[in-house]
This record gives structure tokens, sequence and C-alpha cells, in this order.
């Protein structure tokens, strides 16, 4: 499996107030990447486009999302902020004609012995009766997962991250309240994945593992660090500016790979490993 969070070209506000970074050519390389190593699954952790109710938006990711579905990739998605901008039901129409199997109120998919739980984190965009409805079919999924003897590990998954140092969105206080505790409480929960800032961190909470991952093209994010960040961050100081993630199972263990594109955007390399196994994580560098 992989995962990519944050793949939209940035907006011209963010590319002023945050810079450019070639951020167009580095989803492209990070696309070409994921083509030649070919995933049997990828989630895109929303924010796909820069403005998802401007149909003109989605030419570029229809493009790419065909081109990694012909290669043999099944591609699922959420939405991000950025899909449901100022006119929400117009940016879901969008969204949802490229990845008709997705729930807005939260979706299942098993790979191998492995769940991937892809919840809505757009509290905003959301009903209260929406909002009731994918807690209680988060939590009943939960369950039910837990009980079945054929998954060994669950892995959850959101556009906005609970725990983020950056200086641009920070935590959601609404994740933290919501889709926290219930994977904090849930044995075969693993790995946490959200997106939105645009960045890579690390962070552990009740001896399980938070990792951001919204460097797959975005404007790039500034962290808060030393005693101004609010939460501390296991990820090494140098940080690929652009990524995604790679997870396999490897027999009890869940291993996840960073593939980071190289500075000088001749490629990716693996640059960080982890070996998860629910209870410790084994951090490795990479070559």
């Amino acid at each position: 499996m992989a995962f990519v969070g944050d793949i939209q070209t940035p907006l011209w506000i963010e590319s002023l107030l945050l810079g450019s970074d070639r951020n167009a050519e580095a989803t492209d390389s990070i696309v070409a990447d994921l083509i030649r190593r070919r995933p049997e699954h990828l989630f895109l952790l929303g924010d796909l486009v820069s403005f998802g109710p401007c149909r003109g938006s989605w030419e570029r990711i229809d493009a790419r999302v065909e081109s990694l579905r012909r290669s043999g990739t099944l591609v699922q998605a959420i939405l991000g902020n950025h899909e449901v901008m100022l006119f929400p039901r117009t940016g879901e129409k969008n969204f949802q004609s490229l990845f008709p199997d997705h729930v807005r109120t939260g979706y299942c998919r098993t790979v191998d012995s492995v769940a991937v739980i892809l919840l809505n984190s757009n509290f905003q965009a959301l009903s209260g009766e929406d909002a009731r409805t994918q807690k209680e079919w988060f939590q009943r999924t939960l369950d039910s997962l837990q009980r079945d003897v054929a998954i060994l590990h669950i892995v959850v998954c959101c556009h906005h991250s609970p725990f983020s140092n950056s200086r641009v969105v920070g935590g959601s206080e609404e994740v933290q309240r919501e889709f926290v505790p219930p994977f904090l409480a849930t044995p075969k929960c693993r790995l946490f994945l959200s997106g939105h800032a645009h960045t890579i961190e690390e962070f552990r909470q009740g001896k399980k593992t938070f990792l951001v991952i919204g460097g797959g093209g975005g404007a790039r994010h500034p962290l808060r660090t030393g005693a101004g960040r609010k939460w501390e961050d296991l990820f090494p100081a140098k940080k690929p500016p652009f990524q995604y993630l790679e997870v396999r199972r490897n027999k009890g263990q869940l291993v996840a790979v960073v593939r980071g594109l190289r500075d000088n955007f001749s490629g990716l390399d693996d640059s960080y490993r982890l070996a998860i196994d629910g209870q410790d994580s084994i951090r490795s560098s990479g070559d």
C-alpha cells in the first residue's frame, strides 16, 4: 500500500506567503515513482486540487489518477479542505465523479490482513447528523475489525492532523476529540495517518504511531521548533521536502517506509523506516 497527502497545486496566495518549490514537478515525480513501483492500493489523503468547486482544477489530478489506475494500482481518496472550499457541494460532486466508491461519512478497505479506515475530517462541511453517523460507524467498524480474526492491523486515515507543529495549520482539536480516543482504545489500531500540514512529522500517543504525511506537493509549511513546538516530533531533523509513504505487513508488524524526493529532484529514495507492532516502533533512517 501507499499513502500520500496534499498533492494540490498551491493557490497563488500560498505561493506568495510560503514560496514556490517546483511543487507541480514534485507531485509529478511522486506519481512517476508510484507508477514505477506499482503499489496494489494507493490512498490519497485529501487536498488533491487547489480549489475543488472549479472543474478546471481537476484536469491535472484526473490525468494523474488515470495514469495510476492504468498501471494497475487501485486508487482511493478522502476529502481535504480544498475540495470543499467555499462551495462544498460542488467540490464534493467533482470529487465523487473521480472516486465513486467514496463515502463521505467514512469507509473501509482491506488489503491482505490490514484494514484501512478512511474518515472525513471536514467537520465544518458535515451536518450534525452526518457527524453522528460517521462517529457511530467508526466505533462499530473498529469493534467489528477488532473481533475479526482475519484482521491483524488497522490503519486510520483522515485529512486534518490531530497533532502537528505546522506554523500554518497546527493540530485539529476536532480530530483529537472525535477520532483519536477510539483509535487509542482499539488494540489492533497501529497507525494514524493524516495530512493538511505540508510536511512530515511523527508523534507517539499511548504507545501508538501518528504520522503526518502532507508532503505530496503543496506549498511547504514551516514548523515550530525547540521550546515553541507543542508536540515532540520524533521524525529526524532532516526531513525530505516532498514524500509519500509505503506500508506493508511483515508477519506481526507493519513496516512503513518514507519515500522522499531528493533535493535535486532527480528521484526518490527510501529515507526513513518504521517497524510497528502496536507496542513500540523501531526507527531507522534511509541509506
